[in-house]
């Protein structure tokens, strides 16, 4: 690493935030024309490609359930399949004199955000460091503020664009740690980023895709795949049941854990805990799964870290918050994608297990 600690630089460019008439904030990354802008230097990493959706499996009647979508335009399309998706290419933008301070990448009068703002430091939004003592010469930022909000986000997105990173310079992110499981997984993924909530970059890469899963996307994601099953080899088995419980987002499914145990009496499932169990713990009951069951969320993605292609995911869905995100990650890696909708029960919801059993039976083993 070529990290610097001996000089000492001052700047107040951080206090421009406050300044009212000049303020012009992004949330990172996404922002490939304003990156573009303020490049020194633009490339292309990797070239986009088209694919087409596959149609998801579920019984009739569930999607007229839905009464609320989460980050889903239409979710009659998205089910349905068929039509063509447009993979953007993935670019690297070289920009030159960057200030990295609580979570915040500034540069000139342009700031952009690495974190969701509960959490970042009260005190240094208020009074934000002017001296620093850390600079990186060759700095490459693989975080974007989705992955540091959406654990999800952060293993498909962030944990793929490392290898990016660490192919032209320094991985550099915060030393916010938004995650319990995230260090293991760094250990397991052999990553190793220099953390720093302060410090002057004088050379900065960052990498943009605009949401695209590209075929080097894929590889990236399949390279970090390989190196769990190494790790948690694969030995086959019905499935298994991530328990969700009330974490993140609240979406409290009411007989979450009755089903899960119907799936583990009647089928053989395994069941973790992500408020109890460890990733170790999580990725060894998911390595070999033939189908991988969850409340929708973001929890769902320590087992897509293991599932291999063919294998299927079955999605229950509050009829209030229907997402598809999930499966942008499914069709990525030709895994089977399915759901039921839940029914709504005052400001929760319950699946029917009758509905579980008739949609397993529609997956292809």
């Amino acid at each position: 690493m070529d990290i610097i600690q001996k000089k000492i630089r001052f700047s107040p460019i951080a206090y421009t935030r406050y300044l009212r008439g000049i303020k012009k904030s992004h949330a990172m990354f996404r922002e490939g024309e304003i990156l573009d802008y303020l490049a020194v230097k633009s490339w292309q990493i990797a070239p986009g490609n088209t694919t087409i959706s596959p149609k998801a499996f579920f019984l009739e009647g569930q999607l007229e359930r839905i009464t609320g979508t989460a980050y889903t335009d239409d979710p009659f399309k998205a089910m349905h399949g068929g039509f063509e998706v447009e993979h953007q290419e993935t670019r690297a933008y070289k920009l030159k004199d960057i200030w990295m301070i609580n979570g915040f990448i500034y540069k000139g009068l342009h700031n952009f955000r690495l974190h969701p703002t509960f959490q970042l430091s009260n005190k240094m939004n208020y009074f934000p460091k002017v001296l620093m003592n850390t600079e990186i010469d060759h700095a490459a930022l693989y975080s974007t503020s989705e992955g540091n909000q959406y654990f999800g986000l952060w293993l498909t997105d962030d944990c793929a664009n490392y290898a990016l990173a660490a192919a032209e310079g320094t991985p550099v992110t915060s030393n916010i740690i938004p995650y319990s499981h995230m260090a293991e997984y760094e250990s397991f993924l052999e990553m190793n980023p220099f953390r720093t909530n302060s410090a002057y970059l004088k050379n900065a890469i960052f990498f943009d895709d605009n949401w695209g899963n590209n075929e080097s996307k894929h590889l990236r994601f399949a390279a970090n795949r390989t190196k769990l099953l190494a790790r948690f080899p694969a030995n086959s088995h019905p499935g298994v049941f991530i328990l969700r419980r009330n974490s993140g987002i609240s979406r409290v499914m009411l007989n979450e854990i009755e089903i899960a145990e119907k799936l583990r009496e009647k089928y053989g499932f395994k069941i973790v805990d992500v408020t109890q169990n460890t990733a170790s713990e999580i990725l060894l009951a998911c390595s070999g799964a033939k189908v991988l069951i969850g409340i929708e969320g973001s929890h769902l993605f320590h087992g897509l870290m293991m599932l291999e292609s063919g294998s299927s995911v079955l999605v229950l869905q509050p009829p209030t918050r229907f997402s598809a995100v999930i499966k942008n990650t499914t069709d990525m890696e030709n895994i089977n994608y399915s759901f039921v909708v839940g029914i709504q029960k005052e400001e929760n919801f319950y699946i029917d297990l009758d509905e579980v059993e008739r949609t397993l039976e529609l997956l292809p083993f």
